[in-house]
């Protein structure tokens, strides 16, 4: 997409992706993950849950999805009779991509007496074949809302699921699957940091090990890590999620210190999601400009995808 040339850049790229949405009446949604220049300029940022709901609610006529593939796929299930675009469709999940929906559906059929409550972070075929959505933000809401003696089959996240399983008391049968962000963290060095800074506090997303979260003063999804830090009263803390939150941790509390947990490589940027960083300014331009690419999926799927994401608005 990028090979198209672009005039602008800096303040005067600010400017024409402005222009576009007036000219389009579209609204831009943002991940927290995103980069912080797209997040500055959004008309809302926030977390899989947020931004569902907000999709659900907005009067533009184009969405205009800054995240990965399967949120824009959300904003698209939710808003049939809007245009829905991301900057790059390459933006996938690797969450997402560890449950094809062929082995999960076949994985259903060898528990048919197991309600299947599927995390957010999965194709449109994947929630058509799920029961109740969740998200990291009400996950542990929904769970609690079953009936104590109904199984439940928690997919794709083992990570969140065990931390669910723990904090609710319910056992689940969990699908093996794992965000690459979340488990390149390293133990050992947070540890270090640790001991650098002693009076910082170790924060983290559920989707983290469970050895990692063992260590964490307060585990939550990125909206409650945001919170907390507004709420709390240390001056330091260990970051443990994508990097991108620390923008708006920043913007928060500027008074504070955020430090992006480290991962095991030393070499690489592990801690930063790639796909994420699909985004950019430019490509948030061109695809406001030509309208492509456009999320589509036939009215049967959206339909079949539709009713686990309404029951997880409805119970959250």
């Amino acid at each position: 997409m990028t090979s198209e040339p672009i005039e602008f850049a800096g303040k005067a790229l600010e400017n024409e992706i402005l222009k576009l949405k007036k000219e389009l009446n579209a609204v831009i949604l943002a991940h927290y993950y995103q980069e912080s220049e797209i997040q500055d300029l959004a008309d809302f940022i926030g977390d899989s849950l947020e931004l569902a709901r907000k999709a659900k609610t907005t009067n533009a006529d184009v969405i205009v999805f800054c995240g990965v593939h399967f949120m824009a796929e959300t904003a698209k299930i939710l808003n049939p009779e809007k245009t829905v675009v991301i900057p790059d469709l390459e933006a996938g999940c690797s969450l997402s991509d560890s449950c094809p929906p062929d082995k999960f559906a076949a994985f259903l059929k060898k528990h048919p007496d197991h309600i299947a409550v599927t995390y957010i972070n999965c194709s449109a075929e994947v929630k058509a074949l799920s029961d109740i959505i969740c998200t990291s933000s009400n996950a542990e809401k929904i769970i609690r809302k079953i009936p104590p003696g109904r199984p439940i089959l928690f997919s794709p996240d083992k990570n969140l699921g065990r931390y669910i399983a723990k904090v609710t008391g319910r056992q689940m049968l969990l699908w093996d699957g794992a965000c690459i962000v979340h488990e390149a963290f390293s133990e050992e060095r947070i540890l270090k940091l640790k001991l650098e800074y002693p009076e910082a506090k170790i924060i983290a997303h559920p989707e983290c090990e469970e050895i990692l979260l063992s260590h964490a003063d307060y585990i939550g999804s990125t909206s409650k890590l945001l919170q907390y830090i507004k709420d709390d009263s240390a001056s330091v803390y260990i970051v443990a999620t994508e990097p991108g939150i620390i923008h708006q941790m920043q913007k928060t509390e500027p008074h504070k210190m955020f430090i992006p947990a480290p991962p095991q490589d030393e070499t690489c940027a592990c801690n930063n999601c790639p796909h994420m960083k699909l985004n950019t300014m430019e490509k948030l331009y061109l695809c406001m400009k030509n309208l492509t690419p456009k999320i589509e999926m036939s009215e049967d799927l959206r339909l079949r995808a539709l009713a686990p994401l309404e029951k997880m608005l409805e119970m959250s």
